[in-house]
């Protein structure tokens, strides 16, 4: 297998560019492309996701990894666009996601059409994946990391949110002060039905793998149980890694491989391989 190159792309998003990196080892021949999808406050090039996509590129799919265009994060990696990052929405995301398998499969980003996709999805990043899962056939796979249950996350603090215009929450990497303006919760609000995590869940009729940490104090692995108990079909199959936290050990900047995150790759690869 010859060694992956990497090229950066841009496509239009909803709330700006999506920033797009292609890793392959064949930009001539098609085959099915694996996106990996960020959580809440996640990027692209955070920790454990570029030696993901270099892994999923050897294994000789075209691996994707993105910033979504709310992210509020900049090729560089850094928190520079927080005005896109407070007007993000579920919505916003889904679409660019869809934006991104369009342009894959009419054959843009320097790659022949793409008709099969395999979805990774991290934290608030697997909730978007299990929602297109749910709803576009070009999927084929999906792998689910630390996934939420739950679209809602600040039920307690719904009252003041509406009254400020905007709720706060903190980076504990950078320190940065980071806004929610209203359009997420009323995102939230105006499309409850379709963004239930757990009916979509229900809805998903291709292999799921589940992967979640026993430890993980950010998304209890309650919430996968919850996930599990909706699958449709076979449902589908729950892997709780011991003592993996939410990242499965893995740190930003990435200093290395930890016990459980090998755990998260290989079975990842395994399931990969095995659906696509």
């Amino acid at each position: 297998m010859a060694t992956p190159t990497l090229s950066h792309h841009t496509l239009p998003g909803a709330l700006g560019p999506i920033l797009v990196d292609i890793r392959t080892s064949d930009r001539t021949a098609p085959r099915p492309a694996v996106i990996i999808v960020h959580g809440f406050k996640g990027f692209k090039d955070w920790g454990m996701f570029p030696p993901l996509a270099e892994r999923v590129a050897r294994a000789g799919f075209t691996a994707v990894s993105l910033n979504l265009s709310g992210s509020g994060v900049s090729q560089q990696g850094e928190f520079e666009f927080l005005e896109r990052f407070g007007h993000n929405t579920y919505s916003a995301e889904l679409a660019d996601l869809r934006r991104v398998m369009d342009g894959l499969t009419h054959g843009a980003l320097g790659l022949p059409p793409t008709e099969s996709f395999g979805l990774v999805g991290h934290s608030r990043g697997g909730g978007v994946a299990i929602l297109t899962a749910a709803a576009d056939s070009r999927v084929h796979a999906l792998v689910t990391w630390a996934a939420i249950a739950r679209a809602q996350r600040w039920v307690d603090q719904i009252a003041e949110w509406r009254a400020k215009g905007r709720l706060d929450v903190v980076n504990t990497r950078t320190g940065q002060v980071l806004p929610l303006y209203l359009d997420l919760l009323e995102d939230l609000e105006q499309n409850a039905s379709r963004l239930d995590l757990t009916a979509a869940a229900g809805r998903v009729a291709i292999p799921w793998l589940l992967l979640h940490g026993d430890a993980d104090p950010s998304v209890p692995v309650a919430e996968a149980q919850e996930l599990a108990a909706a699958g449709g079909g076979p449902g589908p199959r729950v892997m709780v890694i011991n003592g993996a936290g939410h990242t499965f050990g893995a740190t930003h900047p990435f200093a290395g491989m930890t016990p459980e995150l090998a755990i998260a790759f290989d079975e990842t690869l395994k399931w990969l391989g095995r659906h696509l």
